[in-house]
């Protein structure tokens, strides 16, 4: 698996601040990446995650600030329908 892991990696060559190589070395110390491509790997990955994470919260807001009188009244109905189920569920049983 690791072999076919480096046939679909590509080279790249660049330079990078101080502070960015101290960290890529944090997370190879911390144990969280093998190595300086997999640290950026992991780095790119997080920002990914975080940009899709902002972008679903903007969408949401969106909706919720977009949405008709009849639309916001179907989500309280929504709402409350979901708060009755919630409360007659025990999670220990």
């Amino acid at each position: 698996m690791a072999t076919s892991a480096r046939i679909t990696r590509q080279k790249i060559s660049t330079t990078i601040s101080a502070e960015s190589l101290a960290y890529l070395e944090l997370l190879i110390k911390d144990g969280e990446a093998r190595n300086f491509a997999e640290a950026i790997d992991l780095c790119i990955q997080r920002l990914l995650t975080y940009e899709n994470r902002e972008r679903l919260a903007r969408d949401t807001a969106a909706y919720y600030e977009n949405m008709t009188e009849e639309e916001a009244a179907e989500e309280r109905k929504l709402e409350a329908a979901l708060v009755q189920s919630a409360a007659r569920m025990n999670p220990d049983e």
